[in-house]
C-alpha cells in the first residue's frame, strides 16, 4: 500500500512538474536579403559577418529568441523582390534587413512597403530608397551628403578645379551619386571636364577613358562597383592617366585591391567606418573582435550589418511587440544610437552620420578623416 502511493506521489509530482515548464517562445524571425553569390557576393559576405556577430552578442529580444533566414538576391532586381515576397508571404518574418544596395533595395521596397512589413537597408545610400515610403528605413547615410563630402574634399583637399566623371548607368547608386558629386563640385567652382558611362559586365573602357584623357582633368571620380572599378582603374593607368582617382563606399572591399593591384595605390574613397577612426566604445569593441574572430581589419560592409541589426533590436524593444506600426514609430524616434560607425539619428526614415575618408596605401585602406554631418 505505501508503495503504490509514493508512486502516486511521484507521478502525480511528475505530471504537475511538465505542466509548470513554460512552452518555448516562439522565434521573432528577420529576413536578411543579400549578395552571397553573383558578382556582388564579396559586398553580401562582408555584411553577412557583421550580422551575424551581432546576433551572438544579442540573439534575443522580448524575451524571444531571434531566427536569421537569409536569402541570396544575387545583386539582381528580379531576385531582390522575389525573396522579399517569399519571406514576407512564406516565412512570416517581422522585419527584413536588406537587401544592400540602392538598387535592389528600390526592387524589394515596393514589396515591403504594400506587405506593411518594415525593411531596414544597411548600406543602400540613394535617396529614393526611402522617399514617400511609410516602412522603408535605412542605416546608412545618403548620397546627397556623401557626394558633397567628395566634392569638398577634391576640391579642398585635393586642389582639383576640373574634374571627369565615370559613371556606370545600370546603376542607380553610381548614376545618383554622381549627380550629386557634380552638383555639389560646380557649387564649390570647380568644372567638370568629362563625362564617360559604362554598365555592368563591361570589361574595355578604352574609348571612354582616351575622352577623358584628352580633356586632361585633375581628378577622376568613380562611383563604381566590383568588378568594374579596379579594371577601369588598371586600364587608366595603362593608358597613362595618372591623376587621382577618387570614389565612393561602394570601394571598401578587399578585392578592389586585390584585383587593381598596384594601379590602386592613392585611390580616395568616402564610406562609412574604418578602426583607426572610431568614435564609440561599441566601434572599439566591435574591431577589436572582429580582428579576434577573423584575423584581418574590419570592413564597413560588416560594421553597417551589425549597426542595422542593433537598430533593429533596439526598435522591437522599444515598441514592446513586433506590430508593424510600434515598430515603425520606435525606428522614426531613433536618436543618439551609439553605433560601431557613430553616432547616429534617424530622420525622415534616413541615417545622419559621419563619413570616413579612405585611401589606399601600399595594399591597404588607410584612414584620412571623418566629416561629420
Amino acid at each position: 500500500m505505501i508503495r503504490k502511493l509514493v508512486l502516486l506521489l511521484w507521478a502525480m509530482a511528475l505530471l504537475l512538474g511538465l505542466a509548470s515548464v513554460a512552452p518555448a517562445a516562439e522565434p521573432i524571425k528577420i529576413g536578411l536579403i543579400l549578395p552571397m553569390t553573383g558578382p556582388a557576393a564579396a559586398y553580401g559576405d562582408m555584411a553577412y559577418k557583421g550580422i551575424q556577430m551581432a546576433q551572438a552578442k544579442r540573439p534575443e529580444v522580448l524575451g524571444r529568441p531571434v531566427k536569421l533566414l537569409l536569402m541570396d538576391n544575387k545583386s539582381e532586381k528580379v531576385e531582390s523582390s522575389n525573396a522579399a515576397n517569399r519571406l514576407i508571404q512564406r516565412d512570416k518574418v517581422a522585419l527584413i534587413i536588406g537587401a544592400l544596395s540602392s538598387t535592389p533595395t528600390m526592387a524589394a521596397a515596393p514589396v515591403a512597403e504594400d506587405a506593411g512589413v518594415p525593411l531596414v537597408s544597411g548600406w543602400a545610400t540613394n535617396p529614393l530608397v526611402t522617399k514617400k515610403k511609410k516602412y522603408i528605413f535605412r542605416t546608412c547615410f545618403i548620397d546627397p551628403f556623401q557626394g558633397a563630402v567628395a566634392a569638398r574634399f577634391a576640391f579642398d583637399t585635393l586642389r582639383a578645379r576640373k574634374a571627369a566623371v565615370l559613371i556606370d548607368i545600370s546603376r542607380d547608386y553610381s548614376m545618383g551619386l554622381a549627380s550629386f558629386f557634380i552638383k555639389a563640385f560646380k557649387k564649390l567652382g570647380g568644372k567638370i571636364v568629362a563625362r564617360a558611362m559604362y554598365s555592368h559586365g563591361d570589361q574595355e573602357f578604352s574609348a571612354q577613358l582616351g575622352m577623358i584623357k584628352k580633356r586632361s582633368p585633375d581628378l577622376i571620380y568613380l562611383p563604381g562597383y566590383l568588378p568594374e572599378l579596379p579594371l577601369i582603374v588598371r586600364q587608366a593607368r595603362k593608358m597613362g592617366l595618372e591623376q587621382p582617382f577618387l570614389g565612393g563606399d561602394s570601394a571598401q572591399a578587399d578585392e578592389v585591391v586585390k584585383i587593381g593591384g598596384k594601379a590602386v595605390e592613392g585611390f580616395y574613397l568616402t564610406t562609412h567606418f574604418d578602426e583607426q577612426g572610431v568614435t564609440t566604445p561599441a566601434g572599439k569593441s566591435y574591431a577589436s573582435d572582429y580582428r579576434k574572430k577573423h584575423n584581418k581589419a574590419p570592413d564597413a560592409l560588416g560594421a553597417l550589418g551589425y549597426d542595422a541589426y542593433n537598430v533593429v533590436l533596439d526598435a522591437l524593444a522599444k515598441a514592446g511587440s513586433t506590430d508593424p506600426a510600434k515598430v515603425t514609430k520606435a525606428m522614426e524616434a531613433t536618436k543618439g544610437f551609439a553605433g560601431v560607425c557613430g553616432v547616429m539619428d534617424i530622420v525622415e526614415h534616413n541615417a545622419v552620420k559621419p563619413v570616413v575618408v579612405l585611401t589606399v596605401d601600399k595594399g591597404r585602406f588607410k584612414y584620412v578623416t571623418t566629416v561629420k554631418p
